[in-house]
Order: C-alpha cells, then sequence, then structure tokens
C-alpha cells in the first residue's frame, strides 16, 4: 500500500528531526573550539531535544518552533557553543511562517530573535553583529516561510479550479447527452404517432367491415399486427432514450416537420456544397424502406459528420458511401482534410460525436469516428436492419 501524503509527510519530519540531531551531535563533536564547554553526554541529550520538536513542525508549528527555542536556550545558558544547534529555530520558525497567520508568525519571530540575540552574547559577538543577526535571520526566516504558504495557497485554489473545471466538463457532456436525447424523443414521438394513427383507422375500418367484407377486415388486421410491432420497437427505444438520471426539462419544443430520411440526403449534400465542400454520394446494394427511427439515425449521423467537415476543413472533398447490406446498413463518410483551415470559423465543443453516439447506441448500432493517416477524418456507422426491399412507386 502506498503510504498517504500525511504519512509522507510525518515519515519526512521524522527524518528531518533525526538527520538535525545527528549532525548537531557530530558538529558537537569533532568541532570544539577552547574556551567552552566540552560535547559530553548531556550535550547529546540537549542536542536531541533542540531538534526532537521538529518531528511535530507541521501539526503544532507554534508548539515546535518554542520548544525548540527552549532546549536551545538551555543548550546556551548551559555553555555550550552557540553554532551547534541554531538551525532547528530557524526550521522551525519558517515552518511557522508558512502554516500560520502573519500575526502568530511575527511573535514566533519575536521569540526566535531572542534566541539569536542570546546566541550572539553567548559567542562574545560586538553589540552590533549581534542585533544585525537577531534582526536578519527572522527576517529571511519569515520571507521564506511567506512564500511557502503563498505557494500552498496557490496550489490548492489550482486543484480546486481543476477539479471545478472537470465537473464542469462532466456536466456540459451530460446535458449535451440528455438534450440529445429528449431531440431524440421528440422525433420518435412523431413515428410513434404515425403508428398509432394507423392502428386507429384500420382497427375502425376492421370493426366496420368484418360482417360484410371479411378479407377487407383480415387485410385491416394485417395492418394493424405490422404497425404494432413496428410502433413496439420505436416505444422500446423511447423509453430507452427517456431512461436519463435527469431532473432536466426542456419547455422549448417546436413542432418538427417531416422526418428525416436517407432518401433527403441528397438534398442536404447540395447545401453542404453551397459552402464549398465537394460531396459524392454512393449508393450500393438493393433499397429498401427502413424502420423511421434507424432514418432519423442515419440521416442525423450523415449531417453531423458533414457538418463538421464544413466547420474545420475548407475545400475538401467528401465521400458518402451508403451500403444496403442484408442485414445491416453500413454508412462511411470520408474527407480529404480540405487546406486545414475552417471553412467557417468556429470551436467544436464535442457535443456533436456525443450526440451520434447517443443516437446509435439507443438504435443499437456501431459508430467509430477518428482522423486518417494521409489526412482528414472518417466516420463509419452500422446499423442493424430488418426491412423490405422498397418498392417503386
Amino acid at each position: 500500500m502506498r503510504p498517504t501524503p500525511r504519512l509522507r509527510q510525518a515519515l519526512f519530519d521524522s527524518a528531518l528531526c533525526l538527520g538535525v540531531a545527528v549532525s548537531g551531535c557530530v558538529a558537537g563533536v569533532e568541532y570544539q573550539p577552547a574556551g567552552w564547554a566540552p560535547f559530553d553526554a548531556r550535550a547529546y541529550l540537549l542536542t536531541c531535544l533542540v531538534a526532537l520538536p521538529l518531528a511535530v513542525r507541521r501539526a503544532l508549528p507554534l508548539t515546535s518552533l518554542v520548544g525548540c527555542c527552549l532546549a536551545y536556550s538551555l543548550f546556551l545558558a548551559v555553555g555550550y557553543q552557540p553554532s551547534v544547534n541554531w538551525w532547528a529555530v530557524v526550521i522551525s520558525l519558517v515552518g511557522v511562517a508558512a502554516r500560520r497567520s502573519p500575526r502568530v508568525a511575527a511573535a514566533g519571530a519575536g521569540l526566535a530573535a531572542a534566541v539569536v540575540l542570546q546566541s550572539g552574547f553567548a559567542g562574545h559577538l560586538r553589540l552590533p553583529l549581534t542585533i544585525g543577526q537577531a534582526l536578519l535571520v527572522p527576517s529571511v526566516c519569515l520571507l521564506f516561510g511567506r512564500g511557502q504558504r503563498e505557494l500552498a495557497l496557490r496550489n490548492r485554489e489550482l486543484k480546486r479550479l481543476t477539479e471545478a473545471l472537470a465537473h464542469e466538463q462532466r456536466e456540459q457532456a451530460r446535458r449535451a447527452v440528455i438534450h440529445d436525447r429528449l431531440r431524440i424523443a421528440r422525433e420518435l414521438h412523431d413515428v410513434v404517432t404515425h403508428h398509432m394513427s394507423v392502428i386507429s383507422v384500420q382497427a375502425g375500418l376492421a370493426e366496420y367491415v368484418f360482417a360484410s367484407d371479411p378479407l377487407t377486415a383480415r387485410s385491416a388486421l394485417s395492418t394493424i399486427a405490422g404497425a404494432s410491432r413496428e410502433a413496439l420497437n420505436d416505444l422500446r427505444r423511447l423509453l430507452t432514450v427517456l431512461r436519463v438520471d435527469s431532473e432536466a426539462h426542456d419547455d422549448s419544443a417546436a413542432p418538427l416537420g417531416p422526418l428525416p430520411e436517407l432518401s433527403r440526403v441528397g438534398e442536404l449534400a447540395q447545401r453542404i456544397e453551397a459552402v464549398g465542400v465537394a460531396v459524392e454520394i454512393q449508393t450500393t446494394g438493393v433499397v429498401r424502406r427502413l424502420d423511421p427511427g434507424l432514418e432519423v439515425c442515419a440521416y442525423r449521423v450523415i449531417q453531423e459528420a458533414l457538418t463538421n467537415v464544413v466547420k474545420h476543413a475548407e475545400s475538401a472533398r467528401v465521400e458518402v458511401h451508403i451500403a444496403y447490406e442484408v442485414d445491416q446498413l453500413s454508412i462511411l463518410v470520408r474527407d480529404d482534410g480540405g487546406v486545414g483551415k475552417p471553412a467557417i470559423a468556429s470551436r467544436g465543443s464535442g457535443h456533436g460525436l456525443i450526440g451520434m453516439r447517443e443516437r446509435v447506441r439507443i438504435c443499437g448500432g456501431r459508430l467509430s469516428t477518428g482522423p486518417l493517416s494521409e489526412g482528414g477524418f472518417e466516420v463509419r456507422l452500422f446499423l442493424p436492419t430488418s426491412s423490405a426491399p422498397l418498392e417503386d412507386t
């Protein structure tokens, strides 16, 4: 298991405490100028006491500073050389300035200045040097600690903004999915209404001629059965669309025109060509009458793919391949990338691809999108079908 940040900080402070204590003991043993008390067992103990509060310099910074100052003051009062152990006071003061308010840090700086002043007097320094040292050392510590405090505040604010941005992006994606699902639901509503109207009329006809014209009644019942099956499929898709974890409402629904279908892709291509994008449409296989929901899905995917070409590839050439296979409809929209800059200046939000994937997922199909190695972009769509060939009229 990886240690938590708090545990890592505690381990670092413990190691720092041990390092300061060891370095102080080594310095006291190796450097013993004349005129100072020898570095004996009591000096070892006091050195460890000076360094020990550093272990809690994050959790209790002011307590750590007070402990270091008191232990160092006692170390000086006994008569040991003042050049040993004073780094613990400096480290503690920096911690106070980094984690406490300026008022508390100023009070801690006053305590540290008093100890540094005592160190200067104990070292028999001249008065100007002693006072300058007592003023300079705490000031530098406050400056470094203040910088650490501001850096920590900026990092926390950056983390908060990053989390807020990620949350907002997730919300935008969720709203885009809900918006597109509601739009699909309105389109499927027209399909279901059509089926129910057919069923109602045919049921009335069957009831009217049930006794006088059995063949007509049987034909009406057969039509009702077919329309019912199609209506149940559309209702199943509609319930899938409406199964969203949201309380979002949209009261701006406007009456919809005729449902788009693949036979109108030529009109769409003409509108796209008007802005400078060449569109070539190829249809293979036997053209069939598809379920209206699948027609809408296929048309919208082609529409979104061509719209993205207009936005992101000026003067591009686009190939649209529509293949009616035995049990599926496959569509390929591929462009050559054009000259590489938008024909209409815009910045995409990525919601178009989200909407396409939602449509295809609801209809039980597969969608793949991505750039081509030679340049351009490709959209592939596969939709399962169970339709009869379209009869010429």
